[in-house]
C-alpha cells in the first residue's frame, strides 16, 4: 500500500479553497493507498515516511518562497516529489518565460523590472504589471498609460518588499476569447477549461481578486495543443513531470501564446471535469510505486 501525502496550505480558520483537494485523498484511499493531506509547513510532517508527496495546493508559497524553496529541497532528497525540486524552483520565478522564448515558444511579450532598475513603462497601450513570484492574480494589475503614476507606486511597494515586477501588454483579446487552461497528467492533455478576464480596468493591485471567473469546461485546438507541447518539451528536466497546466491566450494575430507555465501547484479543477478523477488517480499510484 503506497503512503502519498497531498501537500496544501494552511487556511488557518477559513474554510480551504482546494474543492478537489478531499475528493482526491478519497479516490487514492479507494484505489488502496494509504493517502492524506498535509500542510506543506507543519513540523511534525515525517515526509520521508511517504512514497510520494505529491504538491498539489500549497497555495500561499509566492509569498514565502525561500521558506518554500527550502521545503521543497528538503523533501525532494527524501522521497519523490512531484514534481520534482528543480522543475519546481525554476517554474517558481516566472522569469522562466523569457526562457520559453528564446526556445521559440509563442509567449506573451515580457519585460521585467527589477528591484532598483528605473520604471519605464508603456505610454501608448494598455498593459499589465505583476510579480514574478506570485499566484491568484495577487499583486496583478492592469493600466492605461494615463495611470503611469499609479504604476510607479505599485513597483515601488512590490521592489520594497523584494518581488521583480513582469510588464506586459494587456492583450485585449482575452476580454473576448479569455484564457485557456490544458492540463496534463502523466504526460497526456487530460482536460482543458477556458476563464474570463481576471483584470478589470481600475481594480486596485492589492485588492483581492477571483482567480478563475467564467469557468467552463473548453476542446483545445490543434495550434493550442501543439504550443501547449511544445512550451512543455521546452522545460529542463520536461521528463519528470507528473502534471502541468499551460494558460494561454490569443496575441494581437489571432494566434494562442503562452501566458503562463504551472508546474508546481495548479489547480485541478476535477470539479468542472469530474471524469478526470480517475486518471489522475491513477496517474498518481503509479508514480507512488516507480
Amino acid at each position: 500500500m503506497p503512503r502519498i501525502a497531498l501537500a496544501t496550505y494552511d487556511p488557518g480558520t477559513e474554510p480551504g479553497k482546494d474543492r478537489d483537494l478531499p475528493v482526491l485523498v478519497e479516490a487514492l484511499r479507494a484505489a488502496g493507498a494509504d493517502a492524506e493531506a498535509r500542510h506543506w509547513d507543519d513540523p511534525r510532517a515525517d515526509w520521508g515516511g511517504y512514497d510520494l508527496v505529491l504538491i498539489r495546493s500549497t497555495w500561499d508559497y509566492s509569498w514565502r518562497a525561500r521558506e518554500f524553496g527550502a521545503w521543497v529541497e528538503r523533501v525532494g532528497a527524501m522521497t519523490r516529489l512531484a514534481n520534482p525540486a528543480a522543475v519546481v524552483r525554476w517554474n517558481s520565478d516566472k522569469r522562466y518565460l523569457g526562457e520559453l522564448a528564446a526556445a521559440g515558444v509563442p509567449t506573451v511579450p515580457t519585460r521585467y523590472v527589477a528591484p532598483g532598475e528605473p520604471a519605464e513603462l508603456p505610454a501608448d497601450h494598455e498593459y499589465v504589471i505583476k510579480p514574478t513570484s506570485g499566484a491568484g492574480a495577487r499583486f496583478a494589475a492592469r493600466y492605461t498609460p494615463d495611470g503611469h503614476d499609479t504604476a510607479v507606486r505599485q513597483l515601488a511597494r512590490m521592489h520594497a518588499q523584494g518581488f521583480t515586477a513582469m510588464v506586459q501588454p494587456y492583450l485585449r483579446s482575452i476580454d473576448v476569447s479569455g484564457e485557456r487552461a490544458l492540463q496534463f497528467f502523466g504526460g497526456r492533455l487530460l482536460h482543458a477549461s477556458r476563464k474570463g478576464a481576471v483584470l478589470a480596468p481600475g481594480t486596485p493591485y492589492d485588492a483581492d481578486k477571483v482567480a478563475h471567473p467564467d469557468l467552463v469546461p473548453w476542446q483545445p485546438t490543434d495550434e493550442e495543443l501543439a504550443v501547449a507541447e511544445k512550451a512543455l518539451a521546452a522545460v529542463p528536466g520536461a521528463p519528470g513531470l507528473l502534471y502541468a497546466r499551460v494558460d494561454l491566450v490569443d496575441g494581437e494575430d489571432g494566434r494562442p501564446r503562452v501566458m503562463e507555465l504551472e508546474l508546481v501547484e495548479p489547480n485541478l479543477f476535477l470539479f468542472l471535469h469530474p471524469a478526470s478523477l480517475p486518471r489522475v488517480t491513477e496517474a498518481i499510484l503509479t508514480a507512488a510505486e516507480a
